[in-house]
């Protein structure tokens, strides 16, 4: 019998990195579809709790919702399918997901809303945009998929998957990392709409700060797949103590 795998993204369901991760997967398991009806990178976790959702389905079989990426895998695995995923995936990304990149990203976001239900989850990012050797992104990425279907972790896990945009990629050079870290995002660039109005645009994200030979920046900066394991407990364990005594004072 075929794995099932639900596959989603965050910048849409009809983004190219989409389309061709699905047809790899679909080359020996079961696809489904949700993703967003329009582009939702920066998105986050962030689910629609103030307006009720739409579900539609494109002529390619593509289900897609008016909605986050956090959404789409939620409302496929609490109201749509009628069966329980193997495994979720979501990407591959239109750009990197790298250091506290992960905190803002959809892709990643997507694939944690799997990881919240139970299941195993992986993101894929391709780290320079317009599909930059995406052919040799899909490959990869397929591999890491059937190897995870092949050996999976004894508990669900949450892997965070970036792809630097080389012809070829070998799965003995993949890199397991930490995330590194980036200064803080550059100043938001001040401008004015037809109407005078101040408007802000958010501006470009901080330069990069750790790049130590375990973090994937380094992986990246060598040419290499980086693969990160993600843990959702944002207890500062260290500050617990600390903590206790300056509630005292």
């Amino acid at each position: 019998m075929k794995k099932r795998i639900l596959l989603s993204n965050d910048d849409g369901y009809n983004a190219l990195g989409l389309e061709r991760l699905y047809h790899a997967l679909s080359a020996w398991a079961d696809v489904t579809v949700f993703a967003p009806e329009v582009n939702h990178s920066g998105a986050s976790n962030s689910l629609s709790v103030n307006r009720p959702l739409s579900v539609k389905q494109a002529p390619n079989g593509f289900f897609y919702v008016n909605g986050t990426p956090s959404d789409c895998i939620h409302v496929a695995l609490t109201g749509i399918l009628d069966f329980k995923p193997d495994l979720v995936v979501s990407g591959i990304n239109n750009g990197a997901n790298l250091g506290e990149d992960t905190l803002y990203s959809g892709t990643v976001a997507a694939a944690t809303e799997g990881f919240l239900f139970g299941y195993s989850a992986i993101a894929f990012s391709l780290t320079e945009r317009n599909w930059t050797n995406l052919d040799a992104a899909v490959d990869i990425a397929n591999q890491i998929v059937q190897h995870q279907i092949a050996y999976p972790h004894p508990s669900s896990t949450l892997l965070n998957v970036n792809i630097p945009p080389l012809p070829h990629h070998n799965f003995e050079d993949i890199q397991i990392t930490r995330l590194g870290r980036r200064h803080p995002s550059q100043d938001v660039i001040k401008s004015q709409n037809p109407h005078g109005d101040p408007i802000y645009w958010i501006g470009p994200v901080g330069e990069i700060l750790d790049t130590s030979e375990d973090t994937d920046f380094m992986a990246i900066k060598r040419g290499q797949v980086s693969i990160t394991p993600l843990q959702l407990d944002l207890t500062h364990f260290e500050l617990l103590s600390q903590t206790k005594q300056w509630i005292k004072q």
